[in-house]
């Protein structure tokens, strides 16, 4: 056995031990690539039904639609199909759902990787939608809104939405959670997907933990049983808030550590700033009502470290360019792929303003205040980071001193 594998092994045996999901039985939580059974939506169920054993129905009466053909969708997409489940990819041009039925890749997106012949796509909503089992939700966050406008009359009431979208809106400033319910209405069920779990180690089957979320902790659990497979491990949670915490927060600080690696700061100074950046997300996470365990998980920081340190991460990488001198006009016009994190900066310190009370909040969140100065045009980054190196030192573990 390798090296690798050993530690893969390590790291999924010690999470499931601090789960919550491992409280609840889950030895058959893994489902066999073909002739698989898994559960039916959780909303389909019967009061009767919940209360007893789950309704169980074949792998091939399960269909599910993703919506949104970037890196991610094309992810969870392939995660899906490789259980046998059929898949449909939603996008917006024919000319591209043609090139991924007929030649199973997409032409600008990944094109080097190949997609299971089981993954269909289409421009059609319709088509797409009307009798989708579950709907996976990959557009980002600042399109959602006006996405879901056009879809929102194709999605049956009664499925589930699990969505691959972290971020904050610049407009309303709401998370994920609020703009679905807003736009899709309360009646449904939804989940989120967060973790460590870069689109192309995903579809080249590099071993991924990622967790779901859901107020619903069966369809939490009935997509964990949907998604789960030898190199994709899913842990669930009820912790909406501090998933979704966790998935905005990480994006900021890996523009902050982009920045401090593209000036050269050093190893140290990296190491530093991320780990203080965790503590602004813990001390946010804590006062929005995320549980501390959450933050300090998968979703929170897992995904930071992933975001942070990892060569795919487009929001390290805008910081990197930031730090070399760059604009931030000049990086977004070069960049043909969204980094979440430039307009989730400005939005996270709106919130935060409105949200949180309290004396100097900007002394409280100096990395997040600091990143979104920055991108505004108002500070430079070196000015920012020097600005953190001189700034009161006071104890390190401030969460009681709300």
């Amino acid at each position: 056995m390798s090296l690798g594998l050993v530690a893969w092994l390590c790291i999924v045996s010690n999470l499931s031990l601090t789960t919550d999901a491992f409280l609840s039985s889950r030895s058959n939580r893994l489902i066999p690539k073909t002739d698989a059974l898994i559960n039916i939506p959780s909303s389909y169920r019967t009061s009767q039904q919940k209360s007893t054993s789950p309704l169980q129905m074949e792998a091939s009466d399960v269909r599910v639609t993703v919506m949104g053909g970037g890196n991610f969708g094309l992810a969870l997409a392939t995660v899906v199909a490789r259980k046998g489940v059929p898949t449909t990819l939603l996008v917006r041009s024919s000319d591209v759902a043609t090139e991924i039925n007929e030649n199973h890749r997409h032409p600008r997106v990944m094109s080097d990787i190949k997609l299971p012949r089981t993954v269909r796509a289409t421009a059609d909503k319709k088509e797409a939608l009307s009798d989708a089992t579950y709907i996976i939700h990959a557009v980002p966050v600042q399109y959602t809104r006006q996405f879901l406008e056009t879809v929102k009359d194709y999605i049956p009431p009664s499925v589930p939405i699990l969505s691959a979208s972290k971020g904050i809106e610049t407009s309303s400033l709401d998370f994920m959670a609020e703009i679905l319910k807003e736009c899709l209405g309360e009646d449904r069920s939804y989940a989120f997907l967060s973790g460590p779990s870069f689109a192309r180690e995903i579809c080249e089957g590099v071993a991924t933990a990622v967790v779901i979320a859901s107020e619903d902790i069966m369809l939490a659990d009935d997509l964990a049983d949907l998604m789960a497979g030898e190199d994709f491990a899913v842990f669930t949670s009820r912790d909406v808030i501090g998933v979704e915490v966790g998935g905005a927060v990480k994006n900021v600080i890996a523009i902050a550590a982009g920045m401090c690696e593209g000036l050269g700061l050093g190893t140290n100074a990296l190491s530093g700033l991320v780990t203080r950046g965790c503590g602004e997300m813990r001390r946010l996470g804590i006062y929005l009502g995320a549980r501390p365990s959450t933050i300090s998980g998968l979703s929170g920081v897992g995904d930071t470290f992933g975001t942070c340190f990892g060569p795919l991460s487009r929001n390290r990488s805008f910081g990197y360019r930031l730090g070399k001198g760059e604009t931030p006009e000049e990086i977004r016009a070069s960049m043909t792929e969204v980094a979440e994190g430039v307009d989730t900066s400005i939005a996270l310190v709106k919130m935060i303003k409105q949200r949180c009370k309290g004396y100097r909040l900007d002394l409280k969140y100096p990395i997040l205040f600091g990143v979104a100065e920055i991108i505004e045009g108002n500070m430079k980054p070196l000015e920012g980071l020097q600005g953190l190196m001189s700034f009161p030192t006071r104890m390190e573990n401030y969460d009681e001193r709300f």
